[in-house]
């Protein structure tokens, strides 16, 4: 099946930019958004239609791409008689894109394959910045065939994407990429509070070290911020917490531990109590930037 016209559910800091980008690859995309408003003036951005309902929306569309908050906004959108599983048509294709739990993945691709509809779970990383450029990297789950048909619509956004597994793989991967960060912004955040209070330059270590084993997209896009306590943008705290649960339950079900993980959860969690809530994640320098003062 060529994918011609396609959906997009979710115009947040992710999904506007996203859908953008099909825009100007030449899809012809219908998009929804639980704000009206915000669906209006994508819209009249990108010449394209707005609906009032999901269902609406995705009417005889080839693929239909979701990117909300978490499993319960997912349901919200794609459930009830108003939802994108009541309006796909047969042989079409959803993606979830909404970082969630692989429970909610096989649930979705349960109702697909009983109306005859191909079904991915497609987390991303890359945050706002990768969604605006267009360099995403996607974490797939789901059959080969039909992410073969997908892959090609996602490249207008996405600069990697792959095929982890079966349904629930993709969401599985996003977990370690998250376990993966929030190590990675723990060290750098005692990393440069240490070189702060030894007396070091901090834009010389970083040009310095950020050439070598230390280096990360962390380093390269965050250090600078940090080092000056600016967290105002970027990954919201509550939003890494909500992650980090789902990557906690799903541990559990394999008794996997995750001491440092879990410990970087609760420094988030005093991140939040200082009113980070929205802060980005590299806000972890923050409660060591505080020690002393």
């Amino acid at each position: 099946m060529a994918i011609r016209k396609v959906a997009f559910i979710g115009l947040g800091v992710m999904g506007y930019p996203m859908a953008g980008h099909l825009s100007k690859a030449g899809f012809a995309v219908n998009v929804y958004n639980r704000t009206s408003s915000k669906a209006q003036q994508w819209s009249e951005e990108y010449q394209d239609k707005a609906f009032d309902t999901p269902r609406q929306a995705v009417e005889d569309c080839d693929a239909v791409f979701v990117c909300v908050g978490n499993d319960q906004d997912v349901l919200q959108v794609c459930e009830g008689e108003d939802g994108v599983l009541a309006g796909l048509k047969p042989g079409a294709i959803l993606v979830d894109h909404t970082t969630a739990s692989a429970e909610l993945a096989q649930r979705l691709a349960g109702s697909c394959q009983e109306q005859n509809n191909g079904f991915i779970d497609a987390p991303v990383s890359g945050g706002q910045a990768g969604a605006e450029n267009g360099v995403l990297t996607i974490m797939c789950g789901g059959d080969a065939e039909v992410f073969a048909q997908v892959k090609p619509v996602m490249d207008a956004y996405a600069r990697f994407s792959q095929l982890m597994g079966p349904v629930g793989d993709g969401q599985k991967a996003k977990m370690a990429n998250q376990i993966c960060i929030a190590g990675v912004v723990q060290g750098l955040s005692e990393a440069l509070n240490f070189a702060s209070r030894a007396g070091l330059d901090t834009e010389k270590l970083v040009e310095t070290i950020s050439k070598g084993a230390a280096g990360s997209w962390q380093m390269e896009n965050r250090s600078a911020t940090m080092v000056k306590g600016e967290f105002d943008f970027g990954f919201a705290v509550d939003w890494m917490r909500k992650d980090l649960a789902i990557a906690f339950n799903e541990a559990a079900k394999h008794n996997a531990e995750l001491p440092m993980t879990t410990m970087v959860d609760g420094f988030y969690e005093q991140v939040q109590k200082l009113g980070g809530s929205r802060w980005d994640t590299s806000s972890l320098i923050a409660l060591l930037q505080n020690k002393g003062k």
